[in-house]
């Protein structure tokens, strides 16, 4: 089968190649998932150049990178129920912790990471879902029933943002979201009640003054670091805030005092190491949003499997308005 693979750490068009690899064959517990997309998310960029915090070489002899996909189940191991076979599914974890990922024309995997996909759901929706559709649906919903409360989504243009917009506004919540003065009309088209200006030098007053003078209920971040001070003046009493990055300041002084006295919890999220019935909780949310209709999942690209070098430079550039894809082709 094809499958872009990289044996060292490097930019994207100087290590990562079109390879001819044998076709995995799926082992007992597993399911064979002919792919038809494979996502391209920062995690998988970050990972193939070296950026990930003490790890200096490649864990594996070749990689086959990405861990978000969609597809349609061609085989099942032993222990699977053969009426998998034919069903339309998205992946999560497709290359977490293993060699051979999603930027494929086929991958083995545990039969529980393959998602059966509602059938009004595109595959291209589908390759969305692992990494930005859970994180959102987790960090949105994490710490319980958020109907009639306030949360704020910090980054709401960005994909996990996005999509945390629409969850939260779907789970009954106001919505209140910060994005760059240019995708403030996107923000409200997805949901929100109110969109401001995340560069806005008064923005912990603007969310106050959005929210009735009211401090919020719960934080979905995506700039940790850079927003702690504000997130702390806006969070309410036994609130909660979920940051899933915090790449502009990774090594952040935190107000504890005064989140201490607010009795605030903070949670660093990170959707790879999810447990199963938080997983499962964030599965089940996310198929009933997709069966109402609540969510859509801008696509920006698709990019072709030779081209996978471009796709993610496309990622590594930023500012997307919506998922990069490769289309993988089996």
């Amino acid at each position: 089968m094809k499958a872009i693979t990289y044996s060292a750490f490097g930019p994207a068009a100087q290590v990562l190649q079109l390879s001819e690899l044998e076709a995995p064959r799926p082992e007992p517990g597993e399911v064979l998932v002919d792919l038809a997309f494979s996502g391209v998310n920062p995690s998988d960029v970050k990972a193939r150049a070296g950026a990930r915090p003490g790890v200096t070489k490649p864990p594996y002899p070749v990689i086959v990178p990405h861990s978000d996909g969609s597809g349609v189940i061609s085989a099942v191991g032993e222990g699977v129920s053969p009426a998998r076979i034919g069903e339309r599914v998205w992946l999560w974890n497709g290359q977490w912790r293993r060699a051979f990922g999603t930027a494929a024309e086929r991958i083995a995997l545990p039969s529980e990471q393959a998602v059966a996909l509602p059938g009004s759901v595109s595959l291209e929706t589908g390759a969305v879902l692992g990494i930005p559709g859970l994180t959102a649906c987790h960090t949105v919903f994490s710490g319980g029933d958020i109907a009639g409360r306030t949360v704020l989504v910090q980054g709401g243009a960005g994909t996990v943002g996005y999509l945390a917009v629409q969850l939260a506004k779907w789970g009954g919540a106001r919505v209140i979201a910060t994005a760059g003065a240019g995708s403030l009309e996107r923000v409200r088209a997805a949901g929100a009640d109110a969109a401001l200006d995340y560069a806005a030098p008064d923005l912990a007053e603007r969310i106050l003054d959005a929210n009735g003078g009211a401090p919020v209920d719960r934080i979905v971040e995506v700039e940790f670091g850079a927003n702690a001070r504000t997130d702390t003046a806006v969070i309410a009493e036994n609130g909660r805030i979920n940051a899933y990055g915090s790449a502009r300041d990774m090594t952040p002084v935190l107000p504890f005092y005064a989140l201490m006295f607010k009795a605030v919890t903070l949670e660093m999220a990170l959707i790879y190491l999810l447990p199963a019935p938080l997983r499962l909780a964030a599965i089940e949310r996310l198929t009933r949003a997709l069966d109402s209709g609540a969510l859509e999942c801008p696509v920006q690209s698709v990019h072709d499997l030779a081209d996978c070098a471009a796709a993610h430079e496309a990622v590594e550039a930023g500012g997307r308005t919506g998922a990069v894809l490769i289309a993988t082709g089996a």
